[in-house]
């Protein structure tokens, strides 16, 4: 209880959802009377959370779609588009206005969200419907998921960003970042790493330059922005603490997942809100799934206890019973029924894959031994077909691990996994090279080699340039030096007891510590990133930090110092959330995690698929 006394309050981050739910109703306004809404389906869960259904017909929206693609159906004389800012939906919009040829005259209204890009707009333009749709953005952001995480709910921001180059979403950071510094107070230092990461840092500058700042009680110490490219491996880990095993198997959607028979061991699948509400989940949610079972029975012990009280009550104690405890309880009984459900079902599914075996190859490349029995693993894996995301993941952990592969090996993993799951998967290749997350080691002349020729020209401050080409032509992983430097594998000759983790690397069952997480900690341990010259070096650079305005105003406030908002660019797990959680404790911080996405070795793969449109 000591150390719950110590940590400082969160922030209150429902004033986001006000926030959007308040503008959203004000854009519905301004098309007054009955009005249709066609909604874009990956931002269903997203707007439920904001505002239900009641709430969208007091505001006379009379039937609600989801856009599907096919002709509209509407008779209403209003109707609204809520929309994602992507052109096939705004020339889908087009072709599914029918009406003027029909000669039938409706009001229509695109409400863009998070912001409507130019391209969007070209398009009605060229198709001559400028005129007669109004537009409007809806700057929905940040939709809060738990108390500590906040998610932008933007998956595409990962291939877009990362694989296509394209920058788009770089503002939509920026604003984000912007919204929690307007309404939490000015942090007091920022820091980052990666190229995104500084773009989204410079796009919340000019911003905070444009509009007005006052002063305001700072809820919130320092920011760290970190782009996921900086750290691949930790996303491509199978994940093994409970809310992370849950996301990997059942998937996590907008903080909500769908338990089916299996779990329930009714024909009804349930919805469940996973967040620190649930009084059962928040306990066991940071665990790794070995504690997760004991914790389950024994609380489903305390319970029996609980009820086993009434025994021998009178009257009057029963009525208190029924009116205070009973209803905590019940609740308490379902979830804890689901969760032990979904554990059995975990368990069920995790020995079917031989998960120990795949756990130990997992390990054995991040330590970097017996890579040969890796590899035969990776191919059994491919050859016998088990999951053809599996398998590419293997493959790019790797390629990461191991600097690239041998010329022999990557000719060989590729084409049986070309035989294995179809040539299409050759853009697929492509896809992860451009990432550097599938390579070829360069035989002969090594990059050493070429890194000296190109030294010489870049010693010559004027050609700053040619170093950031060379970096992103050489996307190499210098995942052994990083791993030395940083201690990301802890020594494996003694015990590590799950039940007691003593670093973070518990939720990699002690065999790794995530080198997001790891960056984090060193530069708040330091205040900076001094001392980590080495290891931003082979991270690419980009990192900085800058100290905001409040810097003197510190003493006031040293709750709000301890608070530390983490942005991931391009998606977080989590299991990067639980380390997180975790080095919070130790350390008496609070950390927030912000997202663009939540994300997983399976979300990641998905996204680089070649045969993606």
């Amino acid at each position: 209880l000591a150390e719950l006394a110590d940590s400082p309050e969160l922030p209150d981050f429902s004033l986001l959802k006000r926030l959007a739910r308040d503008q959203l109703i004000y854009l519905l306004e301004q098309l007054p009377g009955k009005k249709d809404l066609f909604i874009e389906a990956d931002l269903m869960s997203p707007l439920d959370r904001i505002a239900n259904v009641s709430t969208l017909k007091q505001h006379e929206v009379d039937k609600l779609y989801k856009v599907e693609y096919k002709p509209i159906i509407s008779t209403s004389d209003q109707v609204c588009f809520l929309i994602r800012p992507r052109i096939q939906t705004v020339k889908w919009i087009y072709v599914a206005n029918a009406d003027k040829a029909a000669g039938k005259f409706r009001r229509y209204k695109i409400i863009f969200t998070p912001q409507k890009f130019y391209a969007c707009e070209a398009v009605l333009e060229e198709q001559g419907l400028f005129g007669d749709v109004t537009t409007d953005e809806w700057a929905f952001y940040l939709l809060p998921l738990d108390d500590d995480i906040i998610s932008l709910e933007l998956p595409e921001f990962f291939r877009d960003n990362f694989l296509a180059g394209d920058q788009r979403w770089v503002r939509t950071v920026g604003s984000a970042l912007h919204l929690l510094h307007s309404i939490y107070g000015p942090f007091s230092k920022i820091y980052g790493i990666g190229r995104c990461a500084k773009m989204a840092y410079e796009s919340w500058k000019e911003q905070v330059e444009e509009g007005d700042t006052k002063a305001r009680q700072a809820e919130i110490g320092n920011a760290f922005l970190i782009d996921r490219d900086v750290d691949y491996i930790t996303p491509l880990c199978s994940q093994v603490v409970y809310e992370g095993l849950v996301d990997d198997i059942f998937r996590i959607k907008c903080g909500c997942v769908e338990f089916g028979h299996d779990v329930t061991s009714s024909d009804k699948s349930v919805k469940v809100m996973l967040n620190s509400q649930d009084k059962v989940f928040s306990e066991i949610r940071n665990e790794h799934f070995s504690n997760v079972f004991s914790f389950l029975s024994q609380k489903a012990r305390n319970l029996q206890t609980a009820y086993d009280k009434r025994r021998g009550m009178d009257i009057k104690q029963m009525k208190t019973f029924v009116s205070e405890e009973l209803k905590g309880l019940k609740q308490e009984h379902r979830l804890l029924s689901l969760h032990i459900g979904a554990c059995e079902s975990i368990m069920k599914k995790k020995t079917k894959q031989d998960f120990q075996e795949l756990l130990k190859t997992e390990h054995s490349l991040l330590e970097g031994f017996e890579i040969r029995e890796c590899i035969s693993f990776i191919e059994e894996h491919i050859n016998r077909q088990v999951s053809m995301i599996e398998s590419l993941r293997l493959l790019c952990l790797l390629s990461i691990t191991e600097n690239g592969l041998l010329p022999k090996d990557f000719r060989a993993l590729k084409a049986q996994y070309l035989q294995s799951y179809g040539v299409d998967h050759l853009l697929t290749f492509a896809n992860l090279r451009q990432l550097g997350l599938l390579v070829e080691q360069q035989p002969g002349e090594t990059l050493t080699v070429m890194e000296s020729k190109v030294g010489k020209l870049v010693n010559d401050k004027t050609a700053g340039k040619l170093t950031d080409a060379f970096s992103s032509l050489a996307k190499k992983s210098h995942f052994r030096a990083l791993s030395r430097k940083l201690n990301l594998v802890p020594k494996s000759d003694e015990e590590y007891d799950l039940r007691v983790p003593r670093d973070m690397a518990y939720i990699f069952s002690g065999a790794y510590i995530p080198l997001s997480c790891k960056l984090i900690e060193q530069v708040l341990e330091r205040d900076s990133w001094t001392g980590l010259e080495e290891v931003t070096k082979l991270l690419n650079g980009h990192e900085f930090a800058f100290t905001g305005s409040n810097g003197a105003d510190l003493r006031a406030k040293s709750d709000a110092q301890r608070i530390i908002l983490v942005m991931f660019l391009g998606g977080c797990t989590f299991s990067e959330i639980s380390a997180l959680r975790f080095l919070g404790r130790e350390r008496g911080y609070k950390f927030i995690v912000v997202t663009t996405a939540i994300t997983n070795s399976s979300r990641l793969i998905e996204a680089l698929l070649g045969n993606k449109v």
